[in-house]
């Protein structure tokens, strides 16, 4: 569900970059303020996980779609609303800058879709109340498959709203959202589905992980395993990634007959586009084509499993950048209020407040 920049215009893209950027400056604030010694390096492995199990795309039986695990409802059980976006934020600004996995100009639209809904919508309005304080099986599976579901809900309207405020394309807005909420109605089961099986996993691992969680808890037990996933997934895995176009690809398709839309030919559009050519160093998840090969044609289809060294290193450099942008961002900003706590003692003679 990665918007392209040809569906919206300078000024949604502009005001969803100002909202996002509000919303992680408050949760870098927040940051701070958290006592959880384990959080930094929970960030960086999570988001070197969800960033290559977002590679892994699983077919939509009986649609020709496909889709994949957004992950912000996951971070947020695990790290809590305000770490899981800006871990979020790090995973989908890597996709964008260095393989060309949404736009620029949309950036700031994926993020609030991808992350706002689930993790400060579906994650404390409706998980939370379902699973409890304490949850069985039974309860981590129904508020992960109900909550999943609203959070790819909301995020897909959120795709269609801010298309249709932009006012580029004809996509009728009616049509847009009874193909966009269906496809994602069955992409957001099988996200809840996967949660469950990991919050199922790591909850017997080491409860005491979770951002619910009063007591503090080693990661050992569980840290090795998470980073041996993502190793494996974003190397091997994503070779088994579904070729069907994902849900919003499919939509596009299904109303305009093409996945894409055509770039408009704005000023904003054209910089930003170049820009992310020079940026993305493994465009589409491989290595870039050489100038003299040309694009398969479309009737062609490609081998499966896509057993391919660019996608592998993909998957790995990708994790391990993730995962560096997690951690420093977690690193620094749990290192401020140090500094301004040192600074106000001084001021006050050494006393604590």
């Amino acid at each position: 569900m990665h918007m392209a920049d040809a569906l919206v215009s300078p000024a949604v893209g502009g005001i969803l970059w100002a909202v996002s950027g509000g919303l992680l400056a408050f949760c870098a604030r927040d940051l701070r303020k958290t006592p959880r010694d384990n959080l930094v390096p929970l960030m960086g492995v999570l988001g070197a996980f969800v960033f290559a199990v977002q590679m892994i795309n699983f077919t939509i039986p009986g649609t020709g779609s496909s889709g994949h695990l957004g992950g912000g409802l996951l971070l947020a059980i695990l790290l809590g609303p305000n770490p899981a976006f800006l871990v979020l934020a790090s995973i989908l600004t890597v996709q964008a800058f260095f393989f060309a996995d949404g736009g620029l100009l949309t950036l700031g639209c994926n993020l609030f879709n991808l992350g706002f809904f689930p993790a400060f919508v579906a994650y404390p309005l409706l998980y939370r109340p379902i699973a409890g304080t304490s949850p069985d099986p039974a309860q981590i599976w129904t508020a992960s498959i109900i909550a999943a579901i609203a959070g790819l809900q909301l995020g897909a309207f959120g795709v269609v709203l801010e298309t249709r405020l932009s006012g580029l394309s004809a996509l009728p807005f009616q049509t847009f959202l009874l193909v966009m909420l269906p496809i994602h109605l069955a992409i957001g089961a099988v996200e809840g589905i996967a949660t469950a099986a990991i919050v199922t996993f790591v909850i017997k691992a080491r409860p005491t992980v979770f951002a619910s969680s009063s007591e503090p808890g080693t990661l050992r037990p569980i840290l090795p395993g998470l980073a041996l996933a993502a190793l494996l997934a974003g190397g091997a895995a994503s070779w088994f990634a579904s070729t069907h176009p994902d849900g919003l690809e499919w939509s596009l398709a299904r109303i305009t007959g093409n996945k894409e839309m055509i770039r408009p030919a704005s000023e904003i559009h054209n910089q930003l586009a170049h820009l992310q050519e020079r940026t993305a160093f493994l465009p589409d998840y491989g290595f870039r084509p050489a100038q003299h090969e040309t694009t398969p044609a479309a009737s062609e289809t490609s081998a499966w499993p896509a057993v391919n060294a660019g996608t592998s290193l993909a998957g790995i450099v990708g994790g391990i950048v993730t995962l560096a942008l997690a951690g420093i961002a977690g690193l620094a900003l749990k290192a401020i209020p140090l500094r301004h706590k040192t600074a106000e003692q001084s001021r006050a003679g050494g006393e604590h407040p």
